[in-house]
Formats: structure tokens, C-alpha cells, sequence
């Protein structure tokens, strides 16, 4: 590893148009999740592929499901089929949420299509299989997955995707709340910070970019500057700012068509902001949309939550896990652990412990994050990535549960 070096990371706002159909397909992802809790259906069954597409007024929801008896009803014929209104009134409460009421994206007025339908009875029987709450099921897909941890910030979390992510978080929470002029921005933004690393360490950030939607068109970037950078300099907490730090805010001026209506959304498409900022691999899959047969979803959150035990329990100051998976095959194919230097134990070591106190088949996952819940949604922006692990479940693979028995295992 280089010591003293410049690196960027980006993130996006809720209401970016990528960020919305990520939104969208996660608020489907619950909805099945909770009716089947509803009416009584085993979580275990639940199957949801769902990808969204928005642009001017318009959403389009697709996919592959096997859904709970309360979301189908009956058509013409008598044949069992995708009921949509509730799939729509869902696509509608996120839009109204992030704040789009506006002539070329209303969370009243847009068109949603509905266009989902059964799974591939194919993938069916290769994930279900061998699957039921004491057993073993195969993954959904073939990949692989990358968790990642550092001691870069409280969250274990490289600083650059950090302070990007807080930027827009502090934005939308003031936007929300309606208070003074940071009101009249708009739900779309875009954030980016590069910070200097000396010895290895986060010293300074050297550039700031911020673009935000703002829906008084008399401003100016000037103006947008006045009224966010006190937000930005909160965000960036002990970070110092470079004396001589470049600020880029709406630097093509005028924002005001955003969402949507300025550019169109697809799910899936920001899963660098979605992961580490690109300071780690990558997989490849999308997160969003998916229930957790999928190791894409499942197995990220697994190996994000196993670094950040092991690097919370001591064991390293950076750690980086591989796992691979083959379609309809429970177990692992592999697992590699990179502590890029920084361990107290060998590598080797830290894969036995791994594989002693986490059964990583999609099932073991599953059961040990508890993740047969409606707790996607908020994961849909910000990062799936160190956020507060939450009363409901949610982002249960930030917990660091796991320090005690593995720091136990590598000394074994």
C-alpha cells in the first residue's frame, strides 16, 4: 500500500434517479415480507427479483416473484395472478417520501406499470432444493461476494465514501424538515470528496464536489454554496478541509430539472456508492430488489459483517473477504481473507475462524442476520454499509457480535 496518496469516492442523494428505483424495488422487497408475515406464510418461501425503471412520469416495475396468496388475485379466467395495486401504492409512497411532486415526476400523477411475474421454475428447484429453516437451501445465483473493514472512521468504513454519504444525509434530514432556504433544494444530488492519506491515514480533504437539484431557478451556484456548505463542513466533522481545498458546487450553474425527468433510473446502477466507494472489490451484483436467496444481497452482508468483526476484535487494521458461490449449491466454493498486512494472525487463521463460527450457506446467513424481514428499504440509499444496526433488524451485519469468538478461535 502506497502511504501518502489522493483518493475519491461519490455518493448519491435519495433522490437521484438511480437511487429512486432502488428505493422502489426495496419498498417491494418489504411489502412481500410483510405480507407474508401478515398472512401467515413461511418468510423462507419468499422469492423476489424486482428491477425498476423510471423517467418523465413514468415507472416500470419488473421482475421474477413468488409472492403470498394476499398479493395474487384472480383473473377472467380464474387463474391466479399478480394483483398490482399494492405494488403501486408501495412505488407511490417512496416517490411521495423522497419528495418528487413535481410537472415531470409526481408521486400522484406517474404512470407505474406492474410487470412482474413468476419464478423460473428452474432457479425455483435449484435454490429450493434442500432448503427448509433447519437445512441448507442453494444460492440463488453463481458470484462472488466482497465484505470490506478499515480503521478509517468510527464505522470501520474508508473516509472518502463516509463524509460523501454524511453530506447528503445532513442535506436530505434539513431539506425534510423544511427549515430556511435549505428547503428549496431539490431530492436529487450528487457528492463526491477526495481526501489526502499521509502514513497511510486520512489527513485532509483536497476537493469537494456537490450537485443538488434546487427548485428556486433564480439561484446560482454561488447562492446553492451559501446555503449547503455549512451542512458540508458539518458532515466533514474532525476531517480538515484543505487550505487550499477546491470546492465544486453546482459548478455547471443552474439544477433544476432533477429525479427522473432529467435523466432515467434503473435499479442496480450505483453499487459502488452502494458498497465502499470503490476502496475495495467489487462482485459485480446488484443489491437492491432481492430477497436474500440471492447471494449477491445475502452474501455481501455476510462478508461485510465478518471484516468488520475482525477488524473490531483486534485481529487486523484492514481486512478484505471473498466469497463464491455456485448456483443451487449451499456452501461456499471459496473463501479468501486479505488483511493486506495489517494482521496480528495469519490469514489462514482468520479463514478457519471464519468457517468455525458462521455457516455461510444462503439458509446459515439468513438465520444468523436474521434476515427474513421487511428491513430493505433504508438500505436504498447512503450505503448498505456502515449504518446503524437497528432495533428492527435492519443492518444487522454492522453488529460486531462475532469479536468474541473469533478473537476465542484464532488463539485456539
Amino acid at each position: 500500500m502506497r502511504a501518502n496518496y489522493l483518493f475519491t469516492s461519490e455518493s448519491v442523494a435519495e433522490g437521484h434517479p438511480d437511487k429512486v428505483c432502488d428505493r422502489i424495488s426495496d419498498e417491494i422487497v418489504d411489502l412481500v415480507y410483510r405480507e407474508a408475515a401478515k398472512t401467515g406464510v413461511n418468510p423462507w418461501g419468499v422469492r423476489i427479483a424486482c428491477e425498476t425503471l423510471a423517467t418523465t412520469n413514468r415507472v416500470v416495475i419488473a421482475g421474477e416473484v413468488r409472492l403470498p396468496p394476499s398479493l395474487m388475485k384472480k383473473d377472467k379466467d380464474g387463474k391466479d395472478v399478480i394483483n398490482p395495486s399494492k405494488f403501486k401504492a408501495a412505488a407511490r409512497r417512496a416517490i411521495k417520501d423522497i419528495g418528487y411532486e413535481q410537472d415531470g415526476f409526481h408521486w400522484k400523477k406517474a404512470k407505474i406499470d406492474v410487470l412482474l411475474h413468476s419464478q423460473s421454475a428452474d432457479i425455483a428447484q435449484g435454490v429450493d432444493s434442500a432448503a427448509d429453516q433447519q437445512g441448507d437451501e442453494g444460492a440463488g445465483d453463481q458470484g462472488i461476494m466482497f465484505g470490506y473493514a478499515c480503521r478509517e472512521t468510527p464505522d470501520l468504513m474508508p473516509a472518502p465514501i463516509y463524509y460523501s454519504h454524511k453530506i447528503l444525509q445532513l442535506l436530505a434530514t434539513a431539506r425534510k424538515k423544511g427549515d430556511g432556504e435549505v428547503a428549496k433544494l431539490g431530492p436529487d444530488a450528487k457528492s463526491q470528496v477526495t481526501v489526502r492519506y499521509v502514513d497511510g491515514k486520512p489527513s485532509e480533504a483536497t476537493s469537494i464536489v456537490l450537485s443538488t437539484q434546487h427548485l428556486d431557478e433564480s439561484w446560482d451556484s454561488k447562492k446553492v454554496r451559501a446555503v449547503v456548505e455549512p451542512y458540508i463542513r458539518e458532515a466533514l466533522g474532525d476531517l480538515k478541509i484543505a487550505d487550499d481545498c477546491k470546492w465544486y458546487i453546482n459548478p455547471t450553474g443552474k439544477f433544476v430539472i432533477g429525479g427522473p425527468d432529467g435523466d432515467a433510473g434503473l435499479t442496480g446502477r450505483k453499487i459502488i456508492v452502494d458498497t465502499y466507494g470503490g476502496a475495495a472489490p467489487h462482485g459485480g451484483g446488484a443489491f437492491s430488489g432481492k430477497d436474500t436467496t440471492k447471494v449477491d444481497r445475502s452474501a455481501a452482508y455476510a462478508a461485510r459483517y465478518l471484516a468488520k468483526n475482525v477488524v473490531a476484535a483486534g485481529l487486523a487494521d484492514r481486512c478484505t473477504i471473498q466469497i463464491s458461490y455456485a448456483i443451487g449449491v449451499a456452501q461456499p466454493l471459496s473463501i479468501y481473507v486479505d488483511l493486506h498486512g495489517t494482521g496480528k494472525f495469519s490469514e489462514d487463521q482468520v479463514e478457519a475462524a471464519i468457517r468455525k463460527n458462521m455457516d455461510l450457506s444462503p439458509s446459515g446467513i439468513r438465520r444468523h442476520l436474521d434476515l427474513n424481514k421487511p428491513i430493505y428499504a433504508k438500505t436504498s440509499a447512503y450505503g448498505h454499509f456502515g449504518r446503524k444496526a437497528g432495533r428492527d433488524g435492519s443492518f444487522s451485519w454492522e453488529r460486531t457480535d462475532l469479536v468474541k469468538a473469533l478473537k476465542e478461535s484464532v488463539k485456539a
